[in-house]
């Protein structure tokens, strides 16, 4: 097998294939995989509409044989994490291949070649330039239904990057949990203690103006605050956050999301949960046009079984203070009045037992897995 290695320019439309390759594919016919939204995928990508460039560099790079694709990969360099942890770390994300030892062989090489002018001497992935993209390897949980936050793979691609030499890094695991049909008992009283002892309150908006002009920015800041220490976060920056306070919050389903405050008003946890898109997105298989806008409308606006989880974030002084019971509390009636089912944790580290105490009170199935891997170039 000749297998042809192409960089790709990091325009729009060159960029358009490098996008639409494992949907159109590597993944046509699989019930499981969830395309990411193309739109937005392509403006991750490019220097011009990521602020997350300002501190990271990439390369991407398509395989071909015979003139058809056969393989993508991104190198990224995140300066800032780089800084921080002084290390010398590549980062590879954005991976699909076919099952071919030549093509993964190809496709590792250019983009470890690349990294080594740059002087970087580890190679770790798949992670995106910072949190807020799609990270881990899947290697359990083939067989349930991905979402729009992570990636799905096929079984092989983790035994090829075993095969090259790379190891375990981290794990994340996620939950599929049963929705009650009312806020669990222990949970409620362990809310109500939290409340008073802290003087805390929730706070619902009814006007997505209103909570991105008195939340907006906090929210991030929050964000910043409570992932700070986890593995490989890289902090948002200012203009990241004005572009995520644009690109996410007037959107949201404010019903689904739920906010801690001190009496004062001031922020000190935020819940974020939203309809699942998965079953839209795979229907529109990632386009908005001419009819996806229309199916993901739909799955906001329309019953929906799945309520997936986004982020819980609470400041370090508040955290295993039993502040997460808060947002249950709150949210639970919702989610049962718009009918969800079972809720869909994001990827969560095996070892943050902060985070993982808080399902103690649900009935669960830790039905996926995801790895990162890593190895010295």
């Amino acid at each position: 097998m000749s297998v042809e290695i192409r960089q790709i320019a990091p325009g729009k439309r060159e960029l358009l294939p490098f996008v639409h390759f494992p949907i159109d594919a590597l993944y046509s016919d699989n019930p499981y995989y969830v395309p990411a939204l193309v739109t937005d995928e392509v403006d991750t990508l490019r220097p011009d509409r990521n602020p997350a460039f300002e501190f990271c560099d990439s390369v991407y790079f398509m395989a071909y044989v015979d003139g058809k694709p056969v393989g993508r990969i991104a190198g990224i360099i995140n300066k800032a994490v780089n800084e921080r942890k002084g290390m010398k770390e590549l980062r590879f994300g954005f991976v699909d291949f076919i099952d071919s030892d030549e093509v993964v062989d190809a496709l590792f090489k250019a983009v470890i070649d690349w990294g080594k002018k740059q002087g970087l001497t580890r190679l770790t992935g798949p992670l995106g330039f910072t949190d807020m993209d799609p990270e881990g390897c899947l290697v359990e949980g083939f067989d349930q239904l991905s979402n729009q936050a992570t990636i799905y793979n096929h079984p092989y691609y983790s035994k090829q990057f075993e095969r090259i030499g790379m190891v375990k890094d981290v794990d994340w695991v996620e939950m599929k949990i049963t929705v009650p049909p009312e806020v669990p008992e222990k949970m409620a009283r362990v809310a109500a203690i939290v409340r008073e002892r802290y003087n805390l309150r929730n706070i619902k908006f009814k006007s997505r103006k209103k909570l991105v002009n008195q939340y907006g920015e906090a929210i991030f800041n929050l964000i910043n605050e409570a992932y700070d220490s986890l593995f490989g976060y890289s902090p948002l920056s200012q203009a990241q956050i004005d572009h995520y306070i644009k690109m996410y919050l007037p959107f949201l389903p404010l019903d689904d999301l739920s906010l801690v405050v001190k009496q004062d008003g001031t922020l000190i946890g935020v819940g974020i949960a939203i309809p699942s898109l998965s079953r839209a997105l795979i229907k529109c298989r990632g386009r908005l046009f001419p009819t996806g806008w229309y199916h993901l409308l739909k799955a906001f606006k329309t019953k929906n079984d799945i309520v997936d989880l986004m982020l819980i974030a609470v400041k370090p002084e508040y955290q295993n203070k039993g502040v997460n019971a808060m947002f249950f509390d709150d949210l639970i009636p919702y989610f049962n009045k718009f009918g969800y089912k079972w809720a869909e944790s994001n990827p969560e580290l095996e070892e943050n037992q902060k985070v993982l105490q808080q399902w103690k009170f649900f009935e669960l199935e830790q039905h996926k897995r995801r790895r990162a891997y890593t190895m010295e170039i």
